[in-house]
């Protein structure tokens, strides 16, 4: 028998070719009047915000913007959002971009309503009131942020990435469109494409997996490998950025209702320790960790080998199971993201803080999740694995 489960989208999911124009209407539909517009200046330099700012002045919704956040979520973007969002009086937020503005503006949200710091958030369903409403936009294919209950924020003065999840963080709504992935930098949308890979991947072999999620795992799994490579070769190709963003988008509403694992448990703190890209630092591990992991389900990894195009007929489950390690090492390779020699990892380093950084991936609680269960000497032999690549 199966155990009752949740399964929880936004409430609103807008998907299509210009369909960030409705976010005037969706806004007006909420009843607020004011939003705080949470970006990144690389969003306004590219003239992204202006079809946006345009629909909002068409159904008379004002907005400031707050457009400070240049890397991936930290606390003090979050104070400084906050403080602009109090300031000028904003009833609702925008977030507009990749993961990091989302997630920023989830943490925002949240901290508009909510007393304390976000620090005491860290960790499952501490948060107690329903954010500020948010209306999510992303400009890449890859977080999945627009529709998860999660939102990762760094603490600079700890080093540790801080998962926040909450049914409470959800986005109001989502808007996901193609179109605004076009001026998407080819090493980027390398790097998000491996990170919604990764999301489908483990959302299907968690242990938290569920029929629900499955469907989506497995169309994400299908959509992202058959398109990404040509996402990437030709940031013009439009149906394959169309279907790429679309495997993203199934990949964030799996992992929201199943959780990710092990991959995701040990890239926490690769980003933080090294300050690598989140998609680049899944990217180094995906394939090492799968070829560790396989063995606990065989048979789970032998269906993403058959998504990923692979011919398993007359196969094992574990030798179906192997190609599917090899087709993701294959698509990284093909989508030239580096190792993490290539991005200047010293091997000395990382296996000098690897004990550290196998800790913290345990304590985030993503590897419990994995088919396999990994020790710390485990983790810490994948990092010197990843590291010798």
């Amino acid at each position: 028998m199966l155990p009752a489960r949740a399964f929880l989208i936004p409430p609103v999911l807008i998907t299509g070719s210009g369909s960030s124009e409705k976010v005037g209407e969706e806004s007006k539909k909420l009843g607020v009047k004011k939003a705080l517009i949470v970006t990144d200046q690389v969003m306004v330099k590219l003239g992204v915000l202006e079809g946006l700012k345009k629909a909002l002045e068409q159904t008379k919704i004002q907005f400031a913007i707050y457009d400070a956040v240049a890397t991936e979520p930290t606390v003090d973007y979050v104070k400084e959002g906050l403080k602009s969002f109090k300031d000028n009086g904003c009833d609702f937020l925008v977030a507009v971009g990749g993961g990091s503005p989302i997630d920023t503006a989830k943490a925002i949200a949240i901290m508009a309503t909510n007393p304390g710091s976000i620090e005491e958030y860290k960790g499952l369903g501490k948060v107690t009131k329903e954010g500020a409403p948010l209306i999510a936009i992303p400009t890449t294919a890859g977080t999945g942020s627009e529709v998860t209950q999660f939102t990762i924020i760094t603490d600079t003065k700890t080093s540790v990435k801080m998962l926040i999840g909450s049914p409470l963080v959800m986005p109001k709504v989502a808007i996901v469109d193609p179109l605004l992935t076009l001026s998407c930098p080819r090493g980027l949308s390398a790097a998000v494409g491996i990170d919604a890979l990764t999301h489908a991947i483990e959302a299907y072999v968690s242990i938290k997996a569920q029929p629900m999620s499955d469907i989506f795992c497995l169309s994400a799994i299908e959509l992202i490998s058959g398109n990404l490579r040509q996402a990437w070769a030709n940031g013009n190709n439009v149906e394959a950025r169309e279907k790429t963003m679309l495997g993203a988008l199934q990949g964030g509403i799996a992992f929201s209702n199943s959780s990710v694992a092990l991959v995701h448990g040990m890239s926490r703190p690769i980003g933080a320790y090294f300050h690598v890209a989140h998609g680049v630092s899944n990217a180094v591990l995906l394939g090492v960790v799968t070829e560790f992991s396989l063995i606990g389900n065989p048979a789970r990894f032998a269906h993403i080998a058959k998504a990923m195009g692979e011919n398993v007929t007359g196969l094992t489950d574990l030798e179906a199971a192997q190609l599917a390690a090899k087709a993701i090492k294959t698509l990284i390779k093909d989508i030239q993201i580096p190792s993490l020699r290539g991005l200047g990892v010293e091997k000395g380093k990382l296996e000098q803080l690897a004990p550290k950084m196998a800790e913290d991936a345990i304590a985030s609680g993503s590897p419990g999740n994995n088919p396999r269960q990994a020790t710390k000497d485990d983790i810490v032999e994948l990092y010197k694995i990843a590291g010798s690549q």
